[in-house]
């Protein structure tokens, strides 16, 4: 069972989340109308998945994941919002969430991101990766430490290179005509090999770290 816990100002937008969330796999434990709120409730409950709104009043969505990843680094953390601007989506991930998905998102979409977040893997909405290298692309090139890609293989950097350029691990099997376990067991092993949580940090640090240059992913 996946215990989630929604935070959203808005009572009705928290109603139509938790409706949403009605499969037999997941359980809402816990609602917050604020940060501070879901920071409590986080540390009361210690949910699987924190379902966050960005713009909240006392503390936003943002402010709340970096406190909850902080303090519970087992609680994953996915942002919902109805804005999809570029700092938002930095923040959000160099916060430490594990997704970020917009409110217009399909019902079936959200219940799979939240699935996929609760099983240690990132989540990223269609256009968020784009948006996400247009950010990079206005920052300075090297401003973390160089990924250890010498522990990588020749195939696990192709798979890195898929998924830096937004591709899930079905279209990564498809792009390298490989079945789709081994094409999880190839991320999962990036993964482990980089030092990154999931996907979405790993992405992260491949840009910072000049890995990847804004506009050389492969599409």
């Amino acid at each position: 069972m996946i215990r989630v816990l929604i935070a959203d100002d808005q009572a009705l937008v928290r109603a139509g989340l938790r409706t949403m969330l009605g499969e037999p796999d997941i359980e809402v434990v816990a609602e917050a109308a604020d940060g501070r709120e879901a920071v409590r409730l986080a540390r009361d409950h210690r949910p699987d998945v924190v379902l966050a709104d960005v713009q909240m009043p006392r503390m936003d969505g943002i402010e709340a994941a970096a406190v909850i990843m902080a303090e519970l680094p087992e609680v994953k953390v996915l942002i919902l919002t109805t804005y999809d601007r570029d700092e938002y989506v930095y923040r959000a991930l160099k916060a430490g969430a594990s997704g970020f998905v917009l409110k217009d998102i399909d019902p079936a979409e959200l219940v799979r991101g939240v699935r996929t977040v609760a099983e240690g893997d990132g989540m990223l909405a269609p256009g968020v990766t784009r948006r996400l290298i247009a950010e990079f692309a206005v920052r300075p090139a090297a401003l973390a430490p160089p990924l250890p890609l010498d522990r990588l293989t020749e195939r696990e950097r192709e798979v890195l290179g898929l998924v830096v350029a937004g591709l899930a691990n079905d279209e990564i099997a498809a792009r390298l005509v490989i079945s789709l376990a081994t094409a999880k067991t190839h991320v999962s092993r990036i993964l482990s090999k980089m030092d990154t949580r999931d996907r979405a940090q790993l992405v992260v640090r491949a840009y910072e770290s000049g890995f990847v240059r804004p506009g050389s992913a492969t599409s």
